[in-house]
């Protein structure tokens, strides 16, 4: 049955002024660095609708946000969609002016809330496309310096707006807000997202597998401008009065950890990247107190077994392992608190539905690989300004992930990789994934990333790309004693003919790795 979402709906009502009326004392934001509640979160956000209406914003209007976590990132978003605009949130971490350049024509921003520390980045940019506003935060009245014409500061520019603020009566399926895919295949699309999305994740999976509480305390290492951690550190816990940790600077494992102690977080949502260098840390000293965390999330990329099985007899937590995607919003398959099994990310959540099929959208057997096809009421509505590629994304309900899985006997979906990350070697499908999970096995390899690269011949062959663990030492006999690990563990097909050393893997700042760049695509 489909969830019930009333015609006229708005998140900002939603999510931030009903749990404002409701407990206004109520701690939304713990921290960093300040603490935030829900009263005063909601007059912050009402005074950005109140600023951005003063400058001439209209309903369908995209407003640009490039910002850490921070509290001025939720009252700008939540004051944008509140006014019935489009909240346009982007990597806060890009440093090159290309970036917003492209994110600024691509969405047809006329409006941007920026942070200082991009300030002479964006303010190129902004000369020479043009803002009909652009608010800066970071920056206090005292430390005053030359801005852009259209610019002001945050604290000035919100000086005497009033805190009352009607929302605007938007629809369901109105435009809300824009998320750019996380580019580990190449250049960003923008996905429109409607107002129900929000409310069709958060019951589904905030509530109907992770049965969030009040009294939880959320932290969620990846940031608010991708849309799982949208999701993690922001709309989860508001939609049940439970309060968010954010941490604006870009997360390391030492000041995660630190986080850990001070904020004694409940549920801890990362990325498998991330889990991987917790453990690679905490067996060079690092100290975490994971004392307080009942329940530990994965997405992003599959949660290689190994590191599963580590983190649980690490810290006695099993990791939830789910996949979502920036077209659905959020997870549409995950595991089970109590249920969780190695190397899979469970199962249908609920009111999604999943299917695999085969190159010509027909069901495949129990136990092959194919192509995920997911539904669910939080689908994006298009592809902003690509509309033949939403056609081949979406067929009728259905959205095309692009993501190969198998589905077990038990009904446990296992995901194989990118369509474009699998191989066909001597004419067998092989899973990046698989062979992964057998180097991150091995007791030199930190991390692993296994692609496609043509032999001599011409000839597909399976290349490893390996991140080694403090103190090892790369060199042919290494590469050698880790190709007969793998030889040992799996068919010969499937055993990388390649080994090649990385400091570091290449990877986007929502920590997925771009195995593009490692196969020589794009740069």
């Amino acid at each position: 049955m489909p969830l019930e979402i009333p015609a006229q709906f708005n998140i900002a009502e939603e999510f931030l002024a009903r749990p404002a009326s409701e407990h206004p004392d109520r701690i939304a934001i713990r921290g960093e660095p300040a603490t935030v509640r829900y009263g005063e979160l909601a007059e912050m956000a009402n005074r950005v609708g109140n600023a951005l209406r003063e400058w001439g914003c209209e309903p369908g209007d995209r407003i640009l946000i490039v910002l850490p976590d921070s509290v001025e990132f939720i009252a700008a978003f939540f004051g944008a969609v509140r006014i019935g605009a489009t909240a346009v949130p982007v990597n806060s971490m890009a440093r090159a002016g290309d970036d917003y350049e492209y994110w600024l024509t691509d969405s047809g921003a006329r409006f941007a809330i920026v942070h200082a520390s991009i300030l002479s980045e964006f303010s190129e940019v902004e000369r020479k496309i043009g803002l009909a506003g652009m608010a800066v935060v970071g920056i206090p009245a005292a430390g005053h310096r030359t801005l852009p014409r259209s610019a002001l500061l945050w604290d000035e520019w919100l000086a005497g707006v009033s805190p009352e603020l009607e929302a605007h009566l938007t629809r369901a399926e109105d435009p809300a807000f824009f998320l750019y895919t996380s580019g580990s295949g190449g250049t960003p699309k923008a996905a429109v997202h409607r107002h129900q999305d929000m409310l069709a994740t958060s019951r589904s999976f905030a509530g109907g597998v992770l049965d969030l509480r009040a009294d939880d305390i959320t932290f969620s290492v990846s940031k608010l401008f991708f849309a799982y951690g949208l999701g993690n550190g922001m709309y989860f816990p508001f939609s049940v009065g439970a309060s968010t940790v954010l941490l604006p600077e870009r997360p390391k494992p030492e000041n995660v950890a630190g986080v850990v102690t001070r904020r004694r977080p409940t549920v801890f949502f990362s990325v498998p990247t991330f889990y991987a260098a917790l453990l690679r840390e905490a067996e060079r000293g690092l100290k975490l107190d994971f004392s307080s965390v009942r329940m530990a999330v994965s997405a992003g990329e599959a949660l290689p077994a190994e590191i599963f099985e580590r983190f649980h007899k690490r810290f006695g937590i099993e990791i939830l392992d789910g996949i979502g995607s920036t077209e659905m919003l959020h997870m549409f398959l995950s595991s089970r608190p109590g249920q969780a099994r190695a190397g899979s990310c469970g199962v249908e959540v609920p009111n999604y539905e999943a299917k695999i099929v085969d190159e010509a959208g027909q069901p495949v057997p129990t136990g092959d690989i194919g192509n995920l096809w997911v539904k669910g009421q939080s689908a994006f509505a298009e592809y902003w300004g690509k509309p033949e590629l939403t056609t081949r994304t979406k067929i009728g309900d259905w959205v095309v992930t692009g993501d190969k899985f198998f589905r077990d006997a038990d009904g446990y979906y296992h995901y194989c990789g990118r369509a474009d990350d699998m191989m066909k070697v001597s004419g067998m499908w092989v899973s990046p994934g698989e062979v992964e999970n057998i180097l991150l096995g091995h007791p030199m390899v930190a991390e692993a990333a296994v692609v496609a690269r043509v032999d001599a011949v011409g000839l597909l062959r399976p290349a490893a790309c390996v991140v080694l663990r403090a103190g090892a030492e790369p060199g042919p006999q290494l590469a050698s004693e880790i190709q007969q690990w793998v030889r040992g563990r799996l068919v010969s097909y499937k055993c990388p003919q390649e080994i090649q050393f990385l400091d570091e893997l290449p990877k986007t700042a929502t920590g997925k790795i771009q195995r593009f760049r490692l196969r020589g695509e794009g740069g």
